[in-house]
């Protein structure tokens, strides 16, 4: 039996790559100030309030590395605020300030724009199964 030939455009981490950028680009369209990580780190702040820097991390699905990235340039903007934990020194807690928390306000239609645009090929039934697909595979 031989095997199939290989396609790279059939392969899903080609295809998960280009939609991707294609979201990418969009986001920047939309949303210049800040990047995807920024906005969900905020986002994720903004929702559910202060967090310690790893359970934020944890939270947008980032490496410890990464969210540190992410938190530092969101501080050295004003839209994040970083305080020690009381009971433990060694842990950052991180919060939105006022200002971080008026820029989601005000970037939040441009946010469901950003999803709208992103999955406009696709039909209303095409885009729920498409959510509930990656919602699985996360």
């Amino acid at each position: 039996m031989t095997q199939p030939a290989y396609s790279l455009d059939a392969q899903v981490g080609y295809l998960m790559r280009r939609a991707n950028q294609r979201h990418l680009a969009i986001f920047a369209a939309h949303i210049p100030a800040l990047t995807p990580t920024q906005f969900a780190a905020l986002a994720r702040l903004c929702e559910i309030g202060p967090l310690s820097q790893n359970a934020l991390g944890r939270a947008v699905a980032m490496d410890a590395a990464t969210i540190k990235g992410v938190a530092d340039r969101l501080r050295a903007k004003g839209l994040v605020t970083a305080a020690p934990d009381p009971d433990d020194r060694r842990r950052m807690i991180l919060s939105a300030t006022a200002t971080g928390q008026t820029l989601f306000e005000r970037l939040v239609d441009e946010g469901l724009a950003v999803s709208d645009e992103t999955l406009s090929p696709l039909s209303q039934d095409e885009q729920r199964q498409f959510l509930d697909l990656l919602a699985r595979l996360g």
